[in-house]
């Protein structure tokens, strides 16, 4: 529960300056948060639905695609969206994309090479 909540769970006993100030919040703070619920219910409402498409094309891909294809997967199919979105939705729903990158090798693991290595110079 956020401040603002508390504020308005309790503003008919105590009043909404009282508990602004005993909280630290500024009432018009508190009258903001009161103002853009409708549009933060709204988004959540989109993101559950946009979840809903993302996990249906991370299924269809049988678990290897990233934010990246899916993105221009829902591109394709004609939606909106950037990657930067799509990549903070898979993460609060526990998803990713499956990463086939090489390793490299920082040393040599031959022993031949480190003898010749030596040898040359002590050589010089």
């Amino acid at each position: 529960m956020n401040r603002c909540q508390f504020v308005q769970d309790h503003q008919r006993r105590f009043g909404v300056k009282r508990l602004c100030d005993i909280l630290g919040l500024s009432r018009s703070s508190f009258y903001y948060w009161r103002r853009t619920a409708a549009a933060r219910a709204a988004r959540q409402v989109a993101e559950a639905e946009l979840a809903a498409r993302i996990r249906t094309v991370h299924q269809e891909s049988d678990g290897t695609y990233g934010a990246p294809r899916i993105t221009a997967e829902l591109r394709d199919q004609g939606e909106r969206i950037n990657r930067k979105r799509v990549a903070r939705v898979m993460r609060t729903i526990g998803l990713g994309g499956v990463r086939l990158r090489r390793r490299h090798r920082t040393t040599e693991l031959f022993p031949t090479c480190r003898v010749r290595t030596a040898v040359g110079l002590t050589d010089r």
